[in-house]
């Protein structure tokens, strides 16, 4: 598969998927998703990406397609015999919440990350949920500590491999993680108090995501609540997390800075990519932005958290 010409900003390493959707707003059946797909498209509005992963014989060449149409390095994005993985669930009766109905790994279970050149020498590097062995197997192979690595785990980590998450996180600069499972990998019940015991396992920075309660930012000496966009209705929220993390990290790419102010930025930058993907199925919202609907976008969270204090 082909690669872009750019000098990568960022590396994503994690899932492309098909995905089996139900909804309140309706249901689709094989719908491009993954964590790798949502992180990149989104963070491709910002910066050069490049993502790793592993898709099976009957990928879509239209969506090979689609990803290139947006200058993703899709250099790392193996074919291997055999199926995608593909993933059912459903958002019932907790729009926050999907209930995994099934579960297919197909050719994602023997996925085995390789690294060119190019991928071991991007300055940003993402760590999308996929098994915390992988994951520092990824970092492990990086020709130079990247300026900043952050990882997304989940539940299911938590409970059979925390041993290497525990090593992980230990070694990254930010995790993306959400409520519960914050609250279940620190044992901790009060999101402060999660975090503050995050900061203490390594990472200078977690952002906690919250569903329809947006993401509390916790820095050095800092916090920061970046709230959700008040849209009129959810449509599918499958890939909320990562698009906020595409915008989160393209954006501290872009601007190759990493302190206090930039981070702030990037946590309303990711919001406002999460805010897109929830608006439809899929990808169907995010792979058709224009850099103006973004901007309008941002402005609108800016102007939700701006007010004039008494004197």
């Amino acid at each position: 598969m082909s690669s872009g010409d750019n000098i990568l900003k960022i590396l994503v390493v994690g899932s492309v998927a098909y995905d089996a959707v139900e909804t309140p707003a309706g249901k689709r059946e094989s719908q491009l998703g993954g964590a790798a797909t949502y992180f990149s498209v989104a963070a491709s509005y910002f910066t050069e990406v490049g993502m790793i992963g592993v898709v099976g014989d009957d990928f879509d060449p239209a969506d090979i397609a689609m990803l290139e149409s947006h200058d993703i390095d899709i250099s790392g994005l193996i074919k291997a015999d055999g199926k995608t993985f593909r993933w059912t669930g459903e958002y019932m009766e907790d729009i926050n919440t999907a209930v995994t109905l099934d579960t297919q790994l197909n050719v994602f279970g023997s996925f085995e990350p390789e690294l060119s050149d190019a991928h071991a020498n991007a300055p940003y590097l993402f760590l999308a949920n996929i098994d915390p062995n992988l994951q520092l197997k990824v970092l492990d192979a990086m020709a130079n500590r990247p300026k900043m690595v952050a990882n997304d785990t989940m539940n299911l980590w938590i409970d059979i491999a925390k041993p290497a998450l525990s090593e992980l996180i230990s070694k990254v600069d930010a995790l993306l993680i959400n409520e519960e499972e914050a609250k279940q990998l620190t044992g901790e019940d009060h999101l402060p108090d999660a975090a503050s015991a995050i900061t203490g396992m390594g990472p200078s920075s977690t952002v906690i995501k919250r569903g329809e309660y947006g993401a509390t930012l916790f820095g050095e000496n800092f916090s920061f609540a970046a709230p959700a966009y008040p849209l009129e209705r959810v449509v599918d929220p499958t890939g909320a997390g990562d698009s906020f993390a595409g915008g989160f990290m393209g954006y501290l790419a872009s601007v190759d800075k990493v302190d206090q102010e930039s981070l702030r930025t990037a946590a309303i930058v990711g919001s406002t990519m999460a805010s897109f993907a929830v608006e439809d199925f899929g990808l169907d919202r995010t792979k058709n932005l224009t850099h103006s609907d973004i901007a309008e976008r941002f402005e609108a969270f800016v102007d939700l958290t701006r007010f004039n204090p008494l004197t």
